[in-house]
């Protein structure tokens, strides 16, 4: 099992998306960027005791140097502190431009390796290696990257894309259940703005993607990655069809903010496309049935679908504090259609009210 996508930019082939079973080619498909270079291979403290020691091996004989920095696991470390700490591993090992960064990990990995390879000795290159299914279909794709500051997800950031991403179902294998869930808010998510017969897909092999049958979520994967890269392609720094992907972002970040991170983000975002389907269906855009449609198909794969602890007027002045807002206004995506998303100016707090009481307990 070997698939392989290769995204372009301006009609110039950028960098390939490769998916296999295992760690097996890594080195290989990594060679033309590492040979003869030094590595630092960014991971946490729950992956590194996982996979460090056999991707060290898999890239070692390609490269001249393989070093690792590893930091604390958890969002709550995606900062500007921890880049930091980067910045002093790679200078105290002499790195130079022509040195490379593998991010190995999820979301958090991947987006504060990418910025510390977009912004150290002005930007060198890296390599994604995502672990979590979040990663290999969402953040790990179309080279955003960027740290959390203070309380404000995300705020700190540039587009800096990689030179591969090498994605092994392997670790599937290791992926806690919320972690899986969690990566099915944004797979959902994804049909839901722009391919209708893929949620479908999602919704008639639920089943078989909950047991982590090999082949399906190979597919799954794909579709999912297949979606991404056209977005990407189409809109590189988010001008226009990439801000489709912040479809349940609004709401889904003012509530992981508000709730300090301790649920998942994946959940988060499946919470907000929630809030954001009944918003559509409340204008009539989508039928109310279809939003309870989603809501069947989050509960299935293990995605909460209400929130507690939390107050609507809180929840709506976070989301003023957001990166979507343009010019005093939020960007917010609704849907017009199931397999077809749109921006909205116009959504009211009245409106975001209805919206979180469909999900707020």
């Amino acid at each position: 099992m070997s698939e392989r996508l290769t995204v372009h930019l301006n009609e110039k082939p950028v960098y390939d998306i490769v998916l296999e079973h295992s760690f097996d080619r890594l080195g290989e498909e990594a060679s033309p960027f590492i040979e003869g270079r030094r590595v630092c291979i960014v991971t946490d403290s729950t992956v590194a005791e996982l996979y460090l020691k056999e991707v060290e091996a898999a890239v070692a004989p390609f490269c001249r140097e393989v070093i690792s920095f590893i930091f604390p696991a958890g969002e709550s470390h995606k900062n500007l502190d921890t880049v930091k700490k980067l910045y002093e591993k790679l200078i105290l090992a002499k790195f130079d431009r022509h040195d490379v960064l593998i991010a190995l990990g999820g979301g958090v990995t991947g987006d504060l390796c990418g910025f510390g390879a977009a912004t150290y000795l002005r930007g060198i290159d890296f390599i994604q290696i995502p672990t979590t299914l979040l990663s290999q279909v969402d953040s790990s794709i179309g080279g955003k990257t960027g740290v959390d500051f203070d309380a404000y997800k995300n705020m700190v950031g540039a587009f800096h894309m990689p030179k591969l991403v090498y994605s092994s179902t392997k670790v599937l294998d290791t992926l806690p259940a919320e972690q899986f869930s969690a990566g099915m808010g944004e797979i959902i998510k994804h049909g839901l703005i722009l391919d209708k017969d893929y949620y479908r897909f999602l919704e008639d092999e639920a089943d078989k993607i909950l047991k982590r049958d090999p082949d399906v979520c190979e597919k799954m994967i794909l579709g999912s990655d297949k979606i991404k890269r056209r977005v990407v392609e189409e809109d590189p720094t988010e001008k226009g069809i990439r801000s489709y992907l912040n479809f349940g972002h609004t709401l889904g970040h003012a509530i992981e903010k508000l709730g300090n991170f301790q649920l998942l983000h994946g959940c988060c975002v499946g919470l907000g496309c929630l809030a954001a389907a009944y918003i559509s269906a409340e204008r009539g855009l989508i039928s109310m049935e279809e939003a309870g449609h989603l809501k069947a198909l989050l509960t299935k794969f293990g995605i909460p679908v209400t929130v507690s602890g939390m107050d609507e007027n809180d929840v709506i002045a976070a989301t003023k504090n957001d990166k979507k807002m343009e010019g005093g206004v939020i960007r917010f995506i609704l849907l017009e259609k199931t397999g077809s998303a749109y921006v909205d100016k116009t959504v009211t707090d009245e409106e975001m009210k209805k919206g979180l009481s469909y999900i707020l307990r």
